[in-house]
């Protein structure tokens, strides 16, 4: 439920097509592998261990990771409040955006919190290397080695552009029967992002999610209106223009030294047309007259 202005609303986002299939898609994983964890137990070992988020994996090359870890998730509390914030929040850009900039925004998010994972790690493990025996450390040094799963960094993304964006527009946090602006309720959820970061071991998850909401803040802060796909498009075409304008400097360039070293009579006529250089035939005829033009 939202209030804006003036208005009261009850009514329930659209399903808009990337949510929805993002929705199922990940609904529809996790209750695979909840039925593959009782059936075939080894190959949801092996699967867990190959999608999950894992920093050691991925700087030896498991690459995939960086998008494959936010399609699992651990129960069902955990995939049903990030499908909920994903269709709350996800549907209202997909309309504002389009499908395409709200899915470059999402997985951009995705990625950046997979990537703040991968950073705080291995800075804690040159932290505890410079400092032995220090608890905080070691425990930043532990996120290299641990399994991150979950949507949480993409739908911090949304949070913090929901935040950003529609920061005075009122909504209820279910179930609590009391509004609360929404930059009120991103605050909560950051802070509470950040103390989950510093609460030890159980805390690994929280840095991607703080990683996400600092990549969306950066996206929505920095880059292009329009997004990286067509920002990247206006640049292609830019460096392909000036090509194309350099190659043309150049070709009048060579033009202009070749027709230095020529007297101009060979090949302009008295009225400024083109008529190629002249040969001693046409000159003995009397046919040097350039062609006529309209």
């Amino acid at each position: 439920m939202a209030r804006g202005a003036s208005t009261l609303s009850l009514a329930l986002p659209p399903f808009t097509k990337a949510v929805k299939y993002l929705v199922i898609a990940n609904v529809g994983i996790f209750a695979a592998m909840l039925l593959m964890k009782g059936l075939a137990p080894g190959l949801y070992s092996y699967i867990t261990f190959a999608t999950a988020l894992v920093p050691a994996a991925v700087v030896h090359g498991w690459v995939w990771q960086l998008v494959s870890y936010s399609f699992f998730h651990s129960g069902v509390g955990h995939v049903l409040f990030n499908m909920l914030a994903l269709w709350m929040f996800g549907a209202q850009f997909e309309m504002e955006w389009g499908t395409r900039k709200f899915l470059e925004y999402y997985f951009w998010c995705v990625v950046g919190a997979a990537l703040t994972t991968i950073a705080v790690g291995y800075i804690g493990l040159a932290l505890a290397a410079a400092s032995p025996g220090t608890p905080l450390f070691n425990v930043l040094a532990s996120i290299a080695g641990t399994a991150t799963i979950g949507a949480s960094g993409g739908v911090y993304g949304l949070l913090i552009a929901f935040g950003l964006i529609y920061g005075n527009r009122e909504i209820m946090i279910f179930p609590f029967p009391f509004l609360i602006k929404a930059k009120y309720m991103v605050t909560i959820w950051i802070l509470l992002a950040v103390f989950g970061a510093l609460g030890g071991q159980g805390g690994v998850a929280y840095f991607a999610h703080l990683g996400g909401a600092l990549f969306g803040w950066f996206y929505l802060r920095f880059l292009p209106r329009h997004g990286l796909q067509v920002a990247a498009s206006e640049s292609y075409y830019g460096v392909r223009n000036r090509y194309y304008r350099w190659k043309r400097r150049q070709a009048a360039k060579k033009f202009e030294v070749y027709m230095n070293k020529h007297r101009r009579e060979e090949f302009f006529d008295e009225y400024g047309n083109f008529r190629g250089p002249l040969k001693d035939d046409d000159k003995s005829e009397g046919e040097g007259r350039g062609p006529w033009v309209n």
